[in-house]
């Protein structure tokens, strides 16, 4: 008769066989110690030492916990998440490193790594925990992302990081004592998606304010603009971020439909650039045309702004068109509109001084007599009168 040559992972330990499996290791571990005494002392001694040694660690870690400028926060972090590591963890690890040294028995090395794989699984989550909590914590206090809100919504993630953290620590756990965990991990997987579809809306504003507070498009107190609108930063809350528009109206959009738009953020940009276009008159001589670009020039760098662009641009209906574009440095309106406004008055002092005008806009009508000669739109002033005019 065939057999089937795969069979399901056994179990470490069988619930009805308890008591025997307790006598059987206690026996183990007498005839153990009565031949191997030497190496079982060794191996406390050492053992005993690790555990020291990482208990130092763990006061080391509460120690970083109260240095706040420590590598600029991150440093805090690591050490909340180092002064957490549980004392049944320290002596499991410390069995589990020198047991293979003194020699143990098979029941005895088992029992040990049953207690190590619950400890490393459940630590592993703590330490996880305590890192993206404290990385999201740090990021809303640094970033000024602290909105009363978002850090209401802080319970809400610190509960779902331990959640999910701590049911992926059980399902290791049960997976690596034999336990057949498919229906279980389909079973919360089956659940995670009906509770992702009930609360998508949310969940979705939810990680979109993660998402601005980890890639950082702006922050509280920034000027940004948006479609067309333009204001100011006043909170980024789990929902929604409310906007003081520069016209005084509190505007508030969802934070899934703000970073689905294209964003400026002008309170990071380092000047701002004006642009004018300056006519002159045609009859303007052509020396005095060349030197314009100069005289702007020197006009907007005394007022201390920068020109990025000054030169002929086109020939205009009624005047020549100069372009002028400046930088004034720093990212605020005013100062820049102020800056424009001293540098169109001393344009005009200057040009007042080197003789330049700017035309009104005019226009000229010609018309045309039968044989075709132009007829002037002025009177013709007899020779005689002219001279004695």
């Amino acid at each position: 008769m065939a057999t089937n040559s795969t069979s399901p992972k056994a179990p470490i330990f069988d619930g009805s066989r308890v008591p025997d499996q307790v006598e059987s290791i206690i026996d183990a571990t007498y005839d153990w110690v009565q031949v191997y005494w030497l190496k079982v002392l060794i191996a406390l001694g050492v053992g005993a030492l690790i555990v020291v040694a990482l208990l130092w660690v763990r006061k080391l870690g509460d120690r970083l916990c109260q240095k706040p400028g420590f590598a600029g926060g991150w440093g805090v972090i690591l050490g909340h998440a180092i002064a957490r590591t549980n004392m049944f963890f320290i002596v499991t690890l410390a069995a589990q490193l020198v047991s293979g040294y003194a020699g143990a028995p098979g029941e005895v090395a088992k029992t040990i790594n049953f207690f190590f794989v619950i400890a490393s699984a459940f630590q592993t989550a703590i330490w996880a925990r305590e890192l993206i909590l404290g990385t999201i914590e740090h990021r809303t206090s640094s970033e000024h992302y602290s909105g009363e809100a978002l850090l209401s919504a802080m319970g809400l993630i610190r509960l779902l990081v331990t959640a999910v953290l701590f049911a992926i620590a059980l399902v290791v756990v049960l997976d690596n004592l034999g336990v057949n965990v498919t229906g279980l991990v389909a079973g919360l997987g089956v659940g995670g998606i009906a509770i992702g579809l009930a609360a998508q809306g949310i969940f979705g504003d939810l990680f979109a304010a993660l998402a601005i507070i980890f890639d950082r498009p702006f922050r509280r107190g920034d000027k940004i603009s948006y479609d067309s609108t333009s204001g100011i930063i006043e909170s980024i809350g789990l929902k929604s971020t409310r906007i003081r528009a520069f016209t005084g109206e509190l505007r508030i959009i969802s934070n899934r439909n703000l970073l689905d738009k294209e964003i400026q953020n002008t309170t990071v940009r380092n000047h701002v650039r004006l642009q004018l276009t300056i006519g002159v008159a045609y009859e303007t001589p052509p020396d005095t045309l060349a030197k314009l670009p100069g005289i702007l020039t020197e006009v907007v760098e005394a007022e201390g702004a920068t020109v990025s662009r000054a030169g002929f641009d086109s020939f205009g209906g009624s005047s020549l068109d100069f372009a002028l574009w400046f930088d004034v440095p720093g990212d605020d309106w005013p100062t820049a509109h102020d800056t424009r406004n001293r540098v169109l008055v001393s344009m005009m002092r200057r040009f007042a001084a080197e003789g330049i005008s700017i035309p009104y806009p005019t226009q000229t009508n010609y018309t045309a007599a039968p044989d075709g000669t132009l007829i002037m739109p002025y009177p013709k002033v007899p020779a005689a009168e002219a001279q004695q005019a």
